[in-house]
Formats: structure tokens, sequence, C-alpha cells
């Protein structure tokens, strides 16, 4: 006899029957929702922003017990911890020159972790690290990041350079996930640490951007005119909705995975 599905999983189920237009529109039918409850119920929209540090800490934390417990960096890639410590340092500069807060600590503590991870990777567990899978080149993504910072950066009163490195972190960010995403393409298995890892970055990314759309709302978009003026307001909303969106595909089959009680993710082909 067949056993009876649970509603989530009918849900889930006939998601992935869907074509990818279909998909595309539910997710995001799903992110508005998720964003006016998130007006709805919180008041200080900062948090969000501390809720993303801290979610992405977490996932951090995960990666640091499979490296310490497991003895193993398969499955991670060395490069976007490389380029995720490239961003953070140059937005820490930004924050000690520019504007000193609570998130210069939150980014500092980041920091740090993630350069710990890249010495493990290097260093300590370095024959079980997949080199071969973990082959996307990241000046695709550093040199245009540069360009593009370039030609379109904040006009606030700060040093030129100030300004260009500020544009460069915030492009950067939204792209340094990729080398990972092309580790996962490449073995098509993901073991849980890292999925787990990988999902928190998803989450922490949709909290973020969810920060900067609700303060642009609530401001009635003063803020962005605080940003400057030209395209570079319109950029770093297209950067934050940029990098939640290139994780949501992954993110979907983790949720899928989980509620089908997978340990093991496997991804379909074309996926990430």
């Amino acid at each position: 006899m067949k056993a009876e599905k649970s509603p989530i999983q009918s849900v889930m189920s006939w998601i992935r029957r869907q074509p990818p237009k279909v998909k595309a529109f539910l997710c995001v039918v799903s992110a508005m929702t998720v964003l006016v409850f998130l007006r709805v119920i919180v008041h200080e929209h900062d948090n969000l922003f501390i809720a993303s540090e801290a979610v992405h800490a977490l996932g951090i934390s995960v990666l640091i017990y499979k490296l310490t417990k497991e003895k193993t960096c398969a499955g991670i890639s060395l490069k976007t911890q490389e380029l995720t410590a490239l961003f953070l340092a140059v937005r820490l500069y930004c924050s000690f020159v520019m504007e000193f807060d609570l998130h210069t600590l939150l980014d500092s503590a980041t920091l740090v972790t993630t350069l710990w991870v890249i010495y493990m990777i290097r260093f300590k567990l370095r024959p079980t690290y997949m080199e071969d899978k973990d082959n996307f080149a990241i000046y695709y993504v550093v040199i245009p990041c540069a360009v593009v910072a370039f030609l379109i950066h904040p006009s606030t009163r700060h040093h030129i350079i100030n300004r260009l490195f500020w544009a460069f972190c915030v492009y950067l960010e939204a792209v340094s996930v990729l080398p990972q995403l092309r580790v996962m393409q490449n073995t098509k298995i993901v073991e849980p640490f890292t999925a787990h890892y990988v999902f928190a970055l998803g989450i922490a990314r949709f909290l973020s951007c969810a920060h900067w759309i609700l303060q642009v709302l609530d401001s009635r978009g003063r803020l962005l005119t605080a940003l400057g003026y030209g395209l570079w307001p319109l950029m770093v909303l297209l950067s934050e909705i940029i990098q939640t969106f290139i994780l949501a595909d992954f993110c979907y089959y983790y949720v899928q995975s989980l509620m089908g009680g997978q340990l093991v993710l496997r991804l379909p082909s074309g996926v990430v």
C-alpha cells in the first residue's frame, strides 16, 4: 500500500512538476510575501542586517564543525572563501574610514573565522580539498567587479578611493558564492554540512536584501538619495537582489531534500 503524502510533500511535488517560468513566478511571490511579513513583525529593520550576519556566522560555524570533527574539506570551495575574505576585508576598510558601527564588529568576527577556514583548507586539510572540482576562475568575477566599480560608484563626499572600494565590495559580495555553486555543479552530490552552510548563505543574503528593500520603502526613497545619485543606488539594490536569487534554486532543492528526509542532497542536471 502506497504511503500518503503530507500536504507539504504534495505541494513540493506539484512545484517540482512546474515549468521554470512558473517556478520563478512562485519564487518572486513567496519572496514578496515574506517581505510583507517581515515588515509587519520587524519594526527596527537594522535587526534584519544583524540577523543576516548571525545566520552567516551560523553557516561558518557549520563549516568549522565539519573541518574540525570530520577532518575533511571535501565539497567546500576555497575560492568562495577567498572571495568572501576579500570583500569582507575591503568592507572593513571602508567601515573604519567612513562609518564605524556595530556592522564593523560583526564583519570583523566573520572575517577572522573565514580566514581560519581558508587556513584549514590550504594547510591542514589540503589532501581532502577537491581542487579539480573547484575550477571557477576567480578573475571572471574580480576583474568585472573592479571595472563596474570604476564606472558606477557612490557620489558621496568621501575620497574617490574609498568610494571605489565601497562599490567593489558590494559587487563582489553579490557573486562571491559562484565558485561554491560550481563545485556543487561538478559533484552533483552535496553532503549535509556543506548543504547547511550554503543554505545559511542563502538565508543570510535574503535577510540582507530584505533589510535594504524595507529601508528604502520606509524612507520613501530617501535612502537611495542618501547613497548618491546616478546608477549607484539602483546598483546597490540590484546587487542585493542578484545575490539572493543566485542561491534561490539551491535553497529550493535543499528544502525539498530536507522534507523528503534525505541527508545527502542530490542536485539534478542544470541546477546551480
